[in-house]
């Protein structure tokens, strides 16, 4: 059937910010759906709020519109753009509900939108828990038992007929989001009542447990003749009881007989079959190996986290496909590189994939590491290998939290057998390598799997690294013995690893294997769905059967799993470079290992390598494609960690140099630089003990910042008030050597922070903009919200800190990008540091002032990597008429017993923007882009610590005026009322009821502004935080963004509750002018 021809116009719906359930590969599947659909001819409209991504890039779509995915919003751009058709099925749950709503709302009909890839009702059968149900049952496809609840006392009368344990799921949401297992009726409450607050239909699944089950996935196609494909069969290693994003997987399946896959397939597509998907949809079953049922766990209509996972374990695009077939085409009219066309389409890899999660609890804390069926992971790894053994091992190197191998992690390794089983009573995520301990300590196979449900294969597989592990240790201060290195190396022991075990270095592991010629053999994996392309993966069980060309080459190193701190912003840079490099006429090469990201789509670049950041694996393709040269600036601290030792085996680096980066890192270093260049910084000093830092903070004085050095995304950083604060901190501190000291600045309190993204040829140097933060200085950047061009800033503080970065930029060399942070204090500027690196605001400051940053900054590169300079002279200053605030996205509601504070350590998940042409007004749309829209009236409670009474002064006037209730505790009531303000005062909760709490509970409060007591406090007031998150209340904990947020909904209000009117990306950029 060939493409639709009723249909020109269609509008695809991102999914927003990443969030914890709901990542990047949402992203990936939009810009693949975007390529596809342009590719047959088709206008695309997009519509996200997601700045980071390369799917809002100008280029991407025909119109795009960086907007709060809501209905309002979604209105105005459908009466504007006019679509002929809305594809939901490709932006996550977000897109989903979305395109429902307005079904519901009648905007769909109203404007004669068409829904294509997903019908209206197959939404609802798909994600509504009763019509599920009902579908099911229909179809004769076992379930296990359960009933539907709106209220808590319904739930708890369900739970009570099926017994504990049962587990809750709230209907229309990812994750996991607000369900849980629970084994009695004060946990059913908790988490009956947080589901049902998660859900769009206020409805929870109250379902028989089905813990320590198999669970089991399939990703199947469809198509319009009702042509079927599985592409993917996908075995959780983790049983039922884990969340899916956090389990640990394994394709193809290793342990499941044919004839139960084949049973799986069939009832996968009977679902399919039934709510007429088309495309690609997610079916997750559940299998008892004791008595052999089959239970169907949930159905995504939709292109799932499972779905990017699949695309890359298999070569099969299924975004790219689910897009083509959506508008039209079917399976036999698409190509496949084995049988002709896709409808012949079967798996067929001779190799394992592994997926692993990455987690983030050590940003955390008080935060519970214990996985379960709410997702909590923030990224993942993918990993293939030819051997379960080795792809496993491959994948834990590939995690980046500074594990080459599974032993000896933490101090597992100290502990008894007993506490290690006693560990393993419930899952976290840590759980893989105190097993690896426990069998080292002699514990059983059979013990094991009763403990963790994990099947016994998995176990003896771990069980005989061990052993192999155990050998390797006997050689310890001696040379390994040949046999014993080629059999720790085909079981996927890494040269890093190796080198631990035996306590030399990783050069001397090096030596000794290419001394036996045993190298990385390289295999491809053919992509289905398109004409000629593959991407390649090492074993070394294979010889090598790739080969290379001998054109001019450029390798870039990705950024590796998502985490907290290093997000898809470094993605986006990548491809961006792998872009403009194949412009320039250069093959290019990328290496990744994150199955999420555009960037190991298989035609971002000319080849790509699915392997581990690690010095072993990187040099294995650097000596094999003998490109040019590396490029690592653009992949965020992950190829800075490895780059010293990639250029002392031989690497040649690409741009700046490893010893700037180096030199940016080294506090005495870079002040030395400053001082020459008499650039003023805040008194600082490095330390390696605890000693150290004190005669550092008597020098200098308290406040201080603290921090590791070489982290991003503020890792272990931490404002310090006194001496006690310090040797707490100190004496936590891991892994600090003289090369990698604790750095100790003086805090600048009440200064304005700033940052410039900058590039530079190593002679001059262009600043497009610089962002103003909005909270003061001591929250972590990435959590700021920020503002472009900078609305407090005078315009000689501007033109000091463009001075200053471009000083600085000449004097250390830099060739590409650099972002410099800043703060203001006492009408004056200080640098904060330096980064000579990509940045996770270059996306931001390329698409609010239309300049490919990145792009640019490779055309450097290049010409310094050939002896010439790109001059910069076509680049000038302009004026940018229109306002945008990037606003952090923060995961505190999937970590409810953490308080909600902003601190130096960055927290936060993903960023939304708000564009308009007023500052206020994209301040606003910023906040309702999070989801955590500002309301237009009703009730403030403001509660300040003394410090912060004077701030939150204007913002209370703010408020007052425009016509808000206000409500405060004691203290801040009456200093409100002796400034004039009218305001009523509440009781917190150890003051009498009723209080806070009750207020809150009683959607009495709509706002709330808030900051902790001090360290001195007697009472914890954190409750009134969490409480916020739960009821979803918004909440203010700095009184920069209080003061915000006021003038935000004052403009609102005054612009007749709207924005001003709805103007696409590509529409700001004309406005821009010289």
């Amino acid at each position: 059937m060939p493409k639709r021809t009723d249909i020109n116009k269609i509008l695809i719906i991102g999914s927003g910010p990443i969030i914890i359930g709901q990542a990047c590969e949402f992203d990936y599947s939009g810009t693949q759906a975007c390529k596809a659909l342009r590719n047959l001819g088709y206008k695309i409209v997009l519509v996200n709020s997601n700045p980071a991504t390369i799917m809002t890039d100008p280029g991407i779509a025909d119109s795009t519109y960086i907007e709060p995915l809501n209905t309002k919003s979604l209105t105005e751009i459908i009466d504007k753009e006019r679509p002929d058709a809305i594809l939901p099925n490709l932006g996550g749950q977000t897109a989903l509900n979305l395109c429902l709503e307005l079904y519901k709302s009648g905007i769909l009909d109203k404007y004669y939108v068409k829904v294509i890839g997903v019908q209206i009702n197959a939404i609802e059968r798909g994600e509504d828990r009763i019509a599920f149900k009902e579908t099911m049952n229909r179809l004769g496809i076992d379930m296990p038992c359960s009933k539907a609840a709106y209220s808590v006392s319904e739930a708890e009368k369900i739970a009570g007929e099926l017994g504990y344990p049962v587990v809750i799921r709230p209907a229309y949401t990812m994750g996991g989001t607000g369900g849980g297992l629970v084994y009695n009726a004060e946990e059913l409450r908790t988490i009956a009542s947080r589901g049902i607050a998660a859900s769009m239909v206020g409805q929870v699944l109250v379902e028989e447990s089905v813990l320590g089950w198999e669970e089991l996935e399939l990703e199947a196609v469809r198509d319009s003749k009702n042509q079927m494909i599985t592409v993917c069969f996908i075995e959780n290693i983790d049983a039922i009881g884990v969340h899916t994003g956090d389990s640990f997987c394994a394709a193809p399946m290793l342990t499941i007989s044919p004839e139960l896959q084949q049973r799986l397939q069939e009832y996968a597509y009977s679902v399919v079959e039934s709510i007429e998907v088309i495309g690609g949809t997610n079916v997750q079953f559940a299998h008892d190996p004791r008595t052999g049922r089959v239970v169907i766990i949930e159905i995504n209509p939709r292109t799932s986290r499972s779905s990017a996972l699949a695309s890359k374990a298999t070569g099969f695009p299924i975004a790219y496909v689910s897009a083509m077939l959506a508008a039209g085409l079917t399976l036999d009219e698409i190509p496949y590189w084995r049988d002709g066309s896709l409808d012949k389409y079967t798996p067929s890899g001779d190799y394992v994939v592994i997926k692993f999660a990455r987690w983030a609890f050590e940003k955390f804390p008080g935060a519970q590491d214990k996985l379960g069926t709410q997702m909590r992971a923030v990224g993942e790894v993918m990993s293939i290998g030819k051997s379960y053994k080795e792809a496993f091992q491959k994948a834990i190197r590939s995690l980046e939290i500074n594990r080459y191998g599974l032993g000896f992690a933490g101090n597992f390794n100290n502990n008894t057998l007993y506490e290690l089983l006693s560990m393993l009573t419930e899952p976290t995520s840590q759980r893989q390598f105190i097993m690896y301990e426990a069998l080292r300590k002699g514990a059983d196979v059979e013990q094991l799997y009763k403990l963790t449900h994990i099947k016994p294969y998995f176990i003896e597989q771990m069980k005989e690294l061990v052993l192999l592990e155990e050998e390797i240790l006997k050689c310890k201060g001696s040379e390994l013995q040949d046999e014993l290195l080629i059999k720790a190396k085909k079981d996927g022991f890494s040269d890093r690893y190796l080198a631990q075990l035996l306590d030399v270095s990783e050069a001397l592991v090096r030596r000794k294997r290419t001394g036996l010629g045993l190298t990385e053999g390289w295999e491809a994996v053919p992509v289905s769905g398109v004409e000629n392309a593959s991407y390649y993966f090492s074993s070394y069980n294979i010889s090598d059967k790739t080969s290379v060309t001998d054109k001019p080459k450029v390798m870039i190193l990705g950024g590796g799993p998502n985490r907290i701190g290093q997000g898809i912003e470094f993605d986006y840079c990548c491809v961006h470079a792998a872009f403009e490099l194949r412009d320039l006429g250069y093959e290019t090469i990328m290496v990744n290992c994150n199955p999420e990201t555009v960037s190991t789509d298989y035609d971002t670049s000319d080849k790509l390598y699915f392997e581990p950041l690690t010095v072993e694996d990187v040099l294995s393709i650097y000596e094999k494609e003998k490109p040019l040269g590396v490029i690592v600036q653009f992949g965020g601290q992950t190829p800075l960690n490895i780059a010293g030792d990639l250029e002392k085996a031989g690497v040649r680096i690409l741009g700046t140099s490893q010893e700037t980066i180096d030199l940016a890192e080294d506090r005495d270093r870079f002040r030395r630089i400053m001082d020459k260049l008499d650039i003023p910084m805040p008194e600082s000093g490095m330390a390696v003990n605890a000693e150290g830092a004190i005669a550092i903070a008597n020098q200098i004085g308290y406040p201080l910042m603290v921090r590791p050095s070489y982290v991003l995304g503020g890792r272990g950083m931490q404002i310090v008030h006194d001496e006690e604060m310090l040797c707490t901190y100190m004496a936590a501190a891991v892994g600090v050597t003289p090369e990698r000291p604790i750095l100790v600045d003086k805090f600048l309190g009440h200064a304005i922070e700033t940052e410039a993204d900058a590039i530079s040829n190593g002679a001059d140097t262009f600043v497009p903009t610089v962002m103003e933060h909005i909270e003061y200085a001591g929250v972590h950047s990435g959590d700021s919200a920020c503002i472009i061009p900078p609305v407090g800033i005078s315009e000689e503080h501007i033109s000091t800190i463009v001075d200053y970065t471009g000083r600085i930029a000449k004097e250390m060399n830099v060739i590409g990008l650099m972002n410099m942070q800043y703060a203001i204090a006492d009408n004056k500027v200080y640098v904060l540091e330096a980064n000579p690196r990509a940045s996770r605001t270059v996306p931001l400051v390329s698409k609010v002032c239309n300049i490919q940053m990145a792009r640019i900054a490779t055309r450097i590169i290049m010409a310094d990597c050939l002896g010439g300079r790109y001059s910069l002279d076509g680049l000038a200053s302009k004026k940018i008429p229109h306002y945008g605030v990037k606003e952090a996205v923060l995961p505190f509601n999937m970590f409810p017993e953490v308080d909600p504070v902003l601190g130096p350590e960055m927290r936060s998940t993903g960023e939304v923007l708000g564009i308009s042409d007023s500052f206020e007004l994209a301040y606003y749309k910023a906040q309702e882009a999070t989801q955590e829209l500002l309301p237009s009236l009703g009730t403030v409670l403001i509660s300040v610590n003394d410090a912060d009474k004077p701030d939150v002064l204007e913002a209370a006037r703010e408020f007052s005026r425009i016509g808000f209730k206000i409500v405060a505790t004691e203290g801040t009531c009456k200093f409100l009322q002796e400034k004039g303000i009218s305001c009523e005062k509440v009781n917190k909760v150890y003051e009498g009821r009723p209080n806070i709490a009750d207020n809150m509970e009683n959607d009495e409060i709509n706002l709330i502004i808030n900051t902790p007591q001090t360290r001195l406090s007697e009472f914890d007031d954190s409750y009134i935080r969490k409480i916020a998150i739960k009821r979803k209340v918004p909440y203010i904990t700095t009184m920069t963004a209080a003061l915000a947020s006021a003038k935000g909904i004052a403009a609102y209000i005054k612009n007749g509750f709207h924005g001003k009117k709805i103007k696409s990306l590509q529409e700001y950029h004309r406005d821009i002018a010289e």
